[in-house]
């Protein structure tokens, strides 16, 4: 008997018939013969009719009561689905993010998990339960309940897996797993079959909206044996693993853009040792997160830096380097939010010289000019145009990828002959 961990999208439980498709997965998995934990997420767009009601009323909410009102999304779907399964004779219980001990810090609306005890639900599994979750929520020290952010459902499910020792987490999808790059964009994507945590890590935090990067890393650091799959499909999934096969023969595992980012430049700074250091350590005080830094050889007694910061961000931090202007020592603020960052990512990349170059020479050839460049040992990311980041992507992939897909073509048709 194997304890399985299951999550599932919020367009995976829609409506009624899409309910009723999830708890098929969900009954098959334990007439299989196993223990079964199903974290969920609220309906389709039930999230974003709940902030809407806020703001009609409100336009400047609390975040406690924010993550009072938005913690119910998720409940709906649990209670929903166990009376779906319940219907079809199976012995369930739907428990909500306290219930489970689901242990969170005080931060409203982007609370990080401390612990999960974990009592309640082995009690329940112990019962021959199907044990259903509220994912995106805990509890404070303050019995107050929390909401984890952005992709907080992929969170309560790693962190479930992790503390409960289960034997495989699935992330149910609509997709059928990770692919080497947004299908929507490049239809001729691939689907891979595995990828390691790294890589995965990588795409998650490069714009990749297939896992969240916050559940990756819990993944890594608790060993969790992970699953990205659809749940509409039926087909295997994307396994995320430490090592992976072909990791020495991949060059590059997938191609990811991001369009939440801005860039900011500032012009005429004073050339002298420390400025870097005060301009950063200024915005990371206000928790504002830099990626992407570009610095020019001094002119004399001045130079400047470039840096990006995700959209949201972009009128904090150039409210607080406007404040800090003559502390700091510059002339003037240059901002755009009309870029987007293009990423490769390969944990072959490291032992492979030239990666970066055919990156480049796929947007040279397609006349896209390249604002900045970061890099790291299984990275390469280049600051475009917005208005070039798909043609960027599709470049990028048809040079990486076209050769290999072809190669396997061959293969294929020479073992049908």
């Amino acid at each position: 008997m194997a304890l399985i961990v299951q999550k599932f999208g919020g367009s995976s439980v829609a409506d009624a018939d899409r309910i009723r498709n999830v708890s098929r997965i969900i009954t098959d998995t334990y007439r299989a013969g196993n223990q079964v934990v199903v974290v969920l997420s609220a309906q389709g767009d039930t999230t974003d009719d709940l902030i809407e009601k806020a703001a009609e009323l409100n336009p400047n909410p609390s975040k406690r009561e924010m993550d009072m009102l938005l913690a119910t999304g998720e409940q709906q779907s649990i209670s929903l689905c166990a009376m779906c399964i319940q219907g079809m004779g199976y012995p369930t219980v739907s428990l909500t993010g306290w219930q489970v001990g689901m242990r969170t810090n005080a931060a409203y609306g982007s609370a990080r998990i401390d612990r999960v005890v974990g009592t309640r639900i082995r009690e329940e599994l112990e019962q021959d339960k199907i044990v259903l979750v509220a994912g995106f929520q805990g509890i404070n020290k303050y019995y107050d309940v929390t909401t984890l952010g952005r992709g907080g459902s992929d969170t309560s499910a790693v962190a479930l897996a992790a503390a409960l020792h289960a034997d495989l987490c699935q992330i149910y999808t609509d997709v059928d797993g990770v692919f080497t790059a947004d299908p929507r964009i490049v239809p001729e994507a691939h689907k891979l079959d595995e990828i390691t945590f790294d890589e995965m890590l990588e795409l998650a935090s490069l714009g990749a909206q297939v896992l969240h990067n916050r559940s990756v890393e819990m993944a890594k650091k608790y060993h969790v044996n992970l699953e990205v799959l659809s749940s509409f499909s039926g087909k295997p999934g994307t396994k995320v693993k430490e090592v992976v096969k072909k990791m020495e023969k991949s060059h590059v595992s997938g191609v990811a853009k991001d369009k939440n980012v801005a860039r900011l430049a500032l012009v005429g700074l004073r050339n002298e040792p420390g400025i870097a250091f005060k301009i950063f350590s200024l915005l990371a005080r206000e928790e504002v997160n830099v990626d992407i830094i570009l610095q020019s050889i001094g002119r004399g007694d001045q130079k400047d830096i470039s840096f990006t910061v995700a959209k949201s961000d972009l009128e904090q931090a150039e409210r607080i380097l406007d404040e800090n202007r003559e502390s700091i020592g510059f002339d003037e603020i240059q901002v755009s939010d009309q870029v987007a960052k293009v990423s490769i990512v390969g944990a072959g990349m490291i032992n492979n010289p030239g990666v970066a170059a055919r990156m480049f020479e796929a947007l040279y050839s397609a006349g896209i000019n390249i604002n900045m460049i970061s890099t790291s040992e299984i990275k390469v990311s280049v600051l475009v145009d917005i208005d070039d980041a798909e043609r960027a992507v599709k470049a990028i992939h048809h040079k990486f990828f076209s050769d290999e897909m072809l190669y396997q073509q061959q293969q294929q048709q020479q073992q049908q002959l």
